[in-house]
């Protein structure tokens, strides 16, 4: 019994990934992002396979109070594989990874310099059926690899919202 229940279960995984295929091919927009090394940035997402996809983002942060202002550009890439969320067309969920760069200044010293991490990437996506707009929410668990400055601890989450138009 137990043979036949992990078989069915096998066959019900494979077949939910084979049929999780995109929508879309391409897509640019913007993502506002929650993390301190971009609230805004341009987006691009494209398709190198059915389940598969490539984001790109280059975005920015600045933050200013009395006597104080810190600036922050960033590139970010992330490799993503998507799965369909059945009942609804246009609808999957993702798990990835990716790297960001990025470059702070700041009227401080301790607050400038080059950093790099990694992080995991999971999300939803959707793309609706009339219209060639794609809607994201992700959530980016980042790991400092090199740091800009010591404000913070090497970890930080990063979520985001994107708005892209399909083509």
């Amino acid at each position: 019994m137990k043979k036949i229940i992990s078989t069915l279960a096998i066959i019900f995984v494979f077949s939910a990934v084979m049929q999780a295929q995109s929508d879309y091919k391409s897509a640019i927009g913007l993502r506002f992002g929650s993390g301190y090394y971009d609230l805004v940035s341009a987006s691009y997402k494209t398709f190198i396979s059915d389940p598969g996809a490539i984001e790109l983002n280059a975005g920015f942060r600045s933050y200013g109070i009395i006597g104080f202002s810190w600036f922050n550009m960033s590139v970010a890439g992330s490799y993503q594989y998507h799965f369909d969320i059945a009942p609804v067309d246009g609808l999957k969920w993702f798990v990835g990874g990716g790297a960001i760069a990025s470059f702070s200044s700041s009227s401080y010293d301790y607050y400038r310099g080059f950093g790099l991490g990694i992080f995991a990437a999971g999300g939803v996506d959707y793309k609706f059926a009339n219209i060639p707009l794609n809607l994201t929410a992700d959530i980016r668990p980042t790991i400092g690899v090199i740091e800009p400055f010591d404000y913070y601890n090497r970890f930080f989450v990063n979520g985001g919202f994107a708005a892209r138009y399909t083509f």
